[in-house]
C-alpha cells in the first residue's frame, strides 16, 4: 500500500514538474499557443470572416487584463461595450483605444457589478440600443483583504466577482440567442476564473457562509467566487445544450499577472515571493490571450462547459466538474435575486 502511495505520489510530482517546464518555456499545446503567446498572436487568424460585425460586452475594461482585451479585439473591428464603475477611467481606455485604432467603436456605460440594481439598470440601458450581441467577458474582478458588503448585503467579492456577473448574464442571455439565430454567429460567453478555485472544499461551497460569512478571509473569499464562476458557466452550458441555442459559455484561467488584484496583497513576504517567482508571471498582453483565444478562434467553435488555461482546454477540480453543486448553485443563486429584485420593487 506504501509502494502504491509512493508511486502515486512520484507520478504526480513527475506531471507537476513537466507542466511547469513547459510553462516556464511557454510551449505550445494542441491550440497552437501557450503561456508567452500574446492576445494579437492568438487572434490573428480569426474564426470569423468579418469581426466588424460582432459585439463585445467587456467587464472590467478599465485596467489590466480586461483593457488589454477590449484593446485587441477592438483592433480587430469588434465593436466594444465597456460597463465601468469609474467613467473617467473608461474614457481614458476608449480615448486610448481609439487613438490606435481610429475606426474602433467604444460604447461606454456606468455599471456596479456588486448592486443587482445597477446591473438591471446597464441591461436595460443596453438593450434600449438595440444592438446585437455576440460576445459577453465577465471579467471584471475584486479582492478585499476586510470583510465589506455590497448595498445588497451581499459579501462584496462574491457580489462582484459571481453574483454581479450571473444576474448580467441571465439579463443578457436571451439576447444573446436572438443575436446567434439571427446572425448564424455562434454567441461566446466567457467567465474569467482562476486556478486557485481548486483550493476551496465541499465543506468550503456554503452558500450562507459565502453571502454573510462568519470567519471571513480575503483569499478564501476570492477562491470561492472563483469557483462559483466555473461553476455558473457549467450550469448554464448544460440549459444552453438543451435548447439548442447557438451560444456556449466557457470559463478561462488567465495566469498570474501582477494586475491590481495582486497588488492588493501588500507586504514584504508578498513582494519577496514575486521578486522569486518572477518567471511564473504573464506580461498583461500573455494574461489576455486566452480569454481574446476562446472569444475568437475556430477551435473553440462549439466547445462550452470547459475550463481554458495558456489558450488551451485544461482540467478543473473535481468539485467544479460537478453538476449537482453547478445546478444546486445557479438555483439557489437565481431564488436570492428573485429576492432582491422583489425588494427593489416594492
Amino acid at each position: 500500500m506504501k509502494m502504491v502511495f509512493s508511486v502515486s505520489i512520484i507520478l504526480s510530482l513527475g506531471k507537476l514538474m513537466k507542466d511547469t517546464l513547459r510553462y516556464l518555456a511557454g510551449i505550445a499545446g494542441p491550440s497552437g499557443y501557450g503561456s508567452k503567446s500574446t492576445a494579437e498572436q492568438v487572434t490573428q487568424c480569426s474564426s470569423f470572416s468579418s469581426t466588424s460585425q460582432l459585439t463585445a460586452i467587456i467587464t472590467g475594461a478599465t485596467s489590466g487584463i480586461g483593457a488589454e482585451t477590449a484593446r485587441v479585439l477592438a483592433k480587430r473591428g469588434v465593436r466594444i461595450v465597456m460597463p465601468a464603475r469609474d467613467m473617467k477611467k473608461a474614457a481614458q481606455v476608449k480615448e486610448a483605444i481609439q487613438r490606435e485604432s481610429p475606426e474602433a467603436e467604444i460604447i461606454v456605460c456606468e455599471i456596479d457589478l456588486s448592486s443587482l440594481a445597477s446591473v438591471q439598470s446597464f441591461c436595460n440601458h443596453f438593450l434600449a440600443l438595440r444592438l446585437p450581441l455576440n460576445i459577453l467577458i465577465n471579467n471584471a474582478g475584486v479582492f478585499s483583504k476586510n470583510l465589506e458588503f455590497s448595498e445588497d448585503k451581499v459579501e462584496l467579492t462574491f457580489a462582484t466577482n459571481y453574483l454581479g456577473h450571473y444576474f448580467l448574464t441571465e439579463t443578457l442571455l436571451e439576447k444573446m440567442i436572438e443575436t446567434a439565430t439571427k446572425t448564424g454567429i455562434e454567441g461566446r460567453i466567457i467567465n474569467i476564473s482562476s486556478v486557485v478555485h481548486g483550493w476551496v472544499k465541499k465543506d468550503g461551497l456554503n452558500f450562507g457562509q459565502m453571502l454573510n460569512p462568519n470567519n471571513y478571509n480575503g483569499t478564501r473569499a476570492y477562491a470561492q467566487s472563483k469557483l462559483a464562476n466555473i461553476l455558473h458557466a457549467k450550469e448554464v452550458s448544460r440549459q444552453l445544450q438543451g435548447r439548442n441555442a447557438r451560444v456556449t459559455i466557457n470559463a478561462v484561467h488567465p495566469g498570474i499577472v501582477k494586475t491590481a488584484i495582486i497588488r492588493a496583497h501588500k507586504g514584504f513576504i508578498t513582494d519577496s515571493l514575486f521578486f522569486m517567482a518572477s518567471k511564473l508571471l504573464k506580461t498583461t498582453s500573455q494574461g489576455a490571450s486566452t480569454t481574446c483565444y476562446v472569444a475568437l478562434s475556430s477551435q473553440t467553435e462549439g466547445k462550452s462547459g470547459k475550463f481554458y488555461a495558456d489558450c488551451n482546454e485544461t482540467n478543473c477540480s473535481s468539485l467544479a466538474n460537478d453538476e449537482l453543486e453547478a445546478q444546486k448553485l445557479w438555483t439557489r443563486t437565481r431564488n436570492l435575486i428573485n429576492k432582491q429584485l422583489s425588494k427593489l420593487s416594492t
